[in-house]
């Protein structure tokens, strides 16, 4: 091959594989067996082999990326959500363009630019916050790419989505606190009018009032999945003279901050309360003490809207609207660590460090 661009012809015949074949796994690789998937790209990287991506799109009228429209870029929750989406993408021959949905609720006249197939070939919709309307009016389906929603939604708008059972996923946080003996749970939220909020807040509801007991209106603490409103919920928390012996948290973020505002202020967890989080990042494990939380199977979030999403862009405009509306609701697990225990024997945490 010296002297010259390596060529497709090249690809196949390093990888023992035909034309055809080379082309069906650049194009669409969920056809071909992995075998076949992993062969192919070996003797790209072999050959040296680039695909010519500018003269593909422009005969397929592709831009060659997708968008994925993300709540807050600094949340560390969303890292592993795109690093599968952008795995699923890159071996398809797609880029992934990623834009924080932040100063969109500052400067909503912009958004629609996200919905034009000139603009990008699919949406992946991390973001359930978003005004309804501006993702309705989005023009006739020739003109606007296919979207998904990842992890969050919008209640009333009937689109794609992977996600998981919040609802069962809070009631299994719940009942471990039950079975370790509390009965006074606390619930630290998420910001209002979140569907995660409020799904997470009816799962724990709903398994605490099963047992017989109430959700009390004054040991709900808000929050926005942020440190600052963990730590802000502690502070409440440590201030109440009648207060629970266990705290179910919406997110990891929020529950070290709890944590870490207690420790700061001398009360041992879970010694003299117990605190579950949500989503398991990767720091949970090496918190101190190591988190209790429900583990979410992000990169593979991520990696099945990217694939439902593909799909989904090879329908025709029309067919897409005929279609059923495919949904994927993936499992999640409790991580039993060390940030809960038995309740205080007396049943009611002690006021240290006040």
């Amino acid at each position: 091959m010296t002297g010259r661009a390596p060529s497709i012809r090249d690809v196949a015949r390093t990888a023992g594989v035909s034309t055809a074949t080379v082309s069906r796994t650049l194009s669409n690789p969920d056809i071909v067996s992995q075998t076949t998937r992993d062969a192919v790209f070996a003797a790209i990287r072999e050959t040296g082999y680039r695909v010519n991506l500018a003269a593909r799109n422009l005969r397929r009228q592709e831009t060659g990326a997708i968008t994925v429209l993300v709540p807050n870029l600094a949340n560390p929750f969303f890292s592993r959500i795109l690093s599968g989406i952008a795995r699923v993408m890159w071996d398809a021959g797609y880029n992934v363009l990623i834009t924080d949905t932040t100063p969109m609720a500052l400067d909503d006249h912009r958004f629609p630019e996200y919905f034009r197939l000139n603009q990008t070939d699919g949406l992946i919709v991390l973001d359930g916050m978003l005004r309804r309307d501006l993702l309705l009016n989005r023009g006739a389906p020739e003109t606007r790419p296919p979207m998904v929603f990842a992890c969050e939604w919008i209640d009333g708008l009937d689109r794609p989505s992977v996600t998981i059972d919040n609802r069962a996923a809070s009631a299994g946080a719940v009942r471990h606190l039950l079975d370790l003996g509390h009965t006074r749970i606390g619930h630290l939220g998420g910001p209002g009018g979140n569907v995660l909020s409020t799904t997470r807040l009816a799962g724990a509801r709903g398994t605490l009032e099963a047992a017989g007991l109430t959700l009390r209106a004054d040991w709900i603490y808000p929050g926005d999945f942020t440190l600052r409103a963990g730590a802000e919920a502690a502070a409440r928390w440590l201030a109440s003279a009648d207060r629970p012996s266990a705290v179910f948290c919406t997110s990891d973020e929020m529950a070290m901050g709890f944590i870490g505002e207690l420790h700061r202020r001398d009360v041992h967890v879970p010694r003299e309360v117990s605190v579950v989080g949500f989503d398991d990042l990767e720091i949970a494990a090496h918190f101190v003490p190591p988190l209790t939380t429900i583990h979410q199977p992000r990169a593979a979030i991520g990696a099945a809207a990217a694939r439902m999403l593909l799909e989904r862009m090879k329908l025709p405009p029309r067919e897409r609207e005929l279609r059923p509306i495919p949904r994927i609701i993936l499992p999640v697990e409790l991580v039993i660590r060390h940030s809960t225990a038995p309740p205080p024997a007396s049943g009611m945490p002690p006021r240290s460090g006040i």
